[in-house]
C-alpha cells in the first residue's frame, strides 16, 4: 500500500471520533484534504467546522460544510490534523503546509487533537524534518541569528508567505530531545510568531496508517 493510500485509510478512520451535532476543527494538508473528502462523503451530520488555513476553507465550503469562525464557535469537540514527524510521546512537527499557527490555535481550542499519518511520519527522536518557524518579516534576520545560537541551520522558506502575511524559516540540522523546552525557547525570541513543535500540546490521538491497509492508533502516555 502507498503512503497514499495510507493517508485514506486514516482519513477514514478518523471519521470515529466525530461527534455528530457539534463543531469540529479541521487541519490542512494533503492527509487533512482525504479527511475533508471522507467526511463529505460519510453520514455523519456535524454543525460545522472551524478550518485552520485558507486552503482548507476553500475545501470545506467546496463540499458544503458550513464554516464557523473560532471565536463564534468556542470550544471545539475535535481537532483532525495531520502531521510531518510524531515520537512515542506523540509530540509533532508541524508546519510543511505553512499554516502552523492556525494549526495550533485550533489543536488549542479544541478538547480532543487526533492526529492522521502515514506509518513513516513515525520517529524516534524529531529532528530529521526540518522544522518551520512563523516569523514577522522584519525580524527574519535576527531570529536566524537567534535559531544559529541554539544549534539549528534556518532556511528561508522561497517563496512562502503566510495566511498571516508572515515567512517561515525551516530549521534544519537539530536533533530534538526535549521538544517542551525547545518549543518554549523559540517561543521567547522575539518576532517569532508561531513554533512548528506541537510539544505543550501534543496529540491526544494517532492514527498510523500501516502498509497492509490497517490503522494503528496510539494514546497519548
Amino acid at each position: 500500500m502507498s503512503a497514499e493510500e495510507m493517508k485514506k485509510a486514516v482519513a477514514r478512520s478518523a471519521l470515529e471520533w466525530v461527534t455528530e451535532g457539534t463543531i469540529i476543527g479541521v487541519g490542512t494538508g494533503t492527509t487533512a484534504n482525504h479527511f475533508i473528502d471522507a467526511l463529505a462523503h460519510s453520514q455523519l451530520q456535524i454543525d460545522g467546522a472551524v478550518a485552520s488555513s485558507e486552503a482548507t476553507a476553500e475545501r470545506l465550503k467546496a463540499h458544503g460544510i458550513e464554516l464557523w469562525d473560532l471565536n463564534a464557535a468556542g470550544t471545539l469537540s475535535v481537532y483532525i490534523d495531520g502531521t510531518d514527524e510524531v515520537n512515542a510521546r506523540l509530540q509533532l512537527i508541524k508546519g510543511g503546509g505553512g499554516a502552523l499557527t492556525r494549526e495550533k490555535i485550533v489543536a488549542a481550542a479544541s478538547t480532543r487533537f487526533v492526529c492522521i499519518a502515514d506509518a513513516g511520519k513515525k520517529v524516534d527522536v524529531l529532528g530529521k524534518y526540518p522544522l518551520p518557524i512563523e516569523v514577522l518579516p522584519m525580524a527574519r534576520s535576527y531570529v536566524a541569528r537567534e535559531i544559529v545560537k541554539l544549534g539549528g541551520d534556518p532556511e528561508l522558506r522561497d517563496r512562502c508567505t503566510t495566511d498571516n502575511g508572515n515567512v517561515i524559516l525551516d530549521v534544519h540540522n537539530m536533533q530534538i530531545s526535549d521538544p517542551v523546552a525547545l518549543e518554549t525557547q523559540f517561543n521567547q525570541i522575539a518576532g517569532v510568531v508561531c513554533c512548528g513543535l506541537f510539544a505543550h500540546r501534543p496529540a491526544d490521538v494517532m492514527l498510523l496508517g500501516q502498509a497492509d491497509g490497517s490503522v494503528l492508533t496510539e494514546k497519548r502516555p
